[in-house]
């Protein structure tokens, strides 16, 4: 399976792959145990927060697996509470600690904070962690393209990748118009709308019949087409092999023109627009 999945470049030269597995809520030995099997069933880009309190559980699952771990691309996230200089550098520490790790290969900064507004003292803590060898590349989540030009103005280096809230009821057209033009890849977290009515939706359904595919290979294709990472998580066997096995089909322009018209501005899961949102 995992020999079927395309890989992207970063700006950074970092290779990897188009399609990730989500972790949020897989916590403890069940949740290491849904990630060693992804792991084993394909995925070799595991993404993890700080906040979500399963770092630890990436790790266990990286370690009971076989493959090896130069294969893998593990992320990980730095939460709104630590965004401070000093405090960020720990954090990134304490991460690797957590994971049991000796490096992420991708660590983002979670949320922007703008009230807080110290997310270029953040960035710059990770331009750091990646100078002393915790990280291989350094990227952001949620991020307006306001935020991102700052960063850049003020350090001179561009995030890697913009993870941002992305399903057919939130597009988000122009915000990953605006990271492609930046040269920055879009990743997308909730990439199935968190299991909301978007997986009963009858104008996909008809495009899932047409290529005999489940609504959620549908969407996740959808996804791979608009050159943006999806993340999906899921815990049984099947859905997690099945997540993987949209390599083998094309959506016609017609139907992805169809599933982005599903868009809609109250299309947010739960109303987080970075223009406000905090999150610590």
């Amino acid at each position: 399976m995992q020999d079927k999945v395309m890989e992207i470049e970063l700006n950074d030269g970092l290779r990897v792959p188009s399609i990730g597995f989500g972790t949020y809520k897989l916590n403890g030995m069940d949740g290491a145990n849904a990630i060693k099997e992804a792991i084993d069933i394909g995925y070799r880009l595991i993404d993890s927060a700080f906040n979500y309190e399963n770092e630890g559980a990436v790790g266990q699952a990286v370690k009971q697996s076989p493959v090896s771990r130069d294969e893998l691309l593990i992320t990980s996230k730095l939460p709104g509470r630590h965004h401070s200089y000093k405090e960020a550098i720990v954090t990134v520490q304490e991460s690797l600690f957590r994971a049991g790790l000796d490096y992420y290969d991708l660590y983002l900064i979670h949320w922007p904070n703008p009230r807080v507004d110290l997310y270029v003292e953040a960035w710059q803590a990770l331009i750091e962690s990646k100078k002393r060898g915790f990280i291989r590349s350094i990227g952001v989540c949620n991020f307006l393209p306001e935020h991102i030009e700052r960063l850049i103005k003020e350090t001179g280096v561009t995030p890697s990748i913009n993870q941002i809230e992305l399903h057919p009821y939130f597009n988000q057209e122009k915000q990953r118009k605006w990271n492609k033009e930046h040269n920055i890849v879009t990743q997308s977290w909730s990439p199935l709308g968190r299991a909301n009515s978007i997986l009963k939706e009858e104008r996909i359904g008809e495009i899932a019949k047409v290529h005999k595919k489940t609504i959620s290979q549908i969407i996740l294709r959808w996804h791979i087409q608009l050159g943006a990472i999806p993340i999906p998580k899921a815990t049984s066997k099947q859905h997690q092999s099945d997540n993987l096995n949209i390599f083998d089909f094309e959506l016609s322009d017609v139907e992805m023109k169809n599933i982005c018209k599903l868009t809609c501005k109250s299309g947010r899961t739960n109303n987080q627009d970075p223009a406000v949102y905090e999150e610590f």
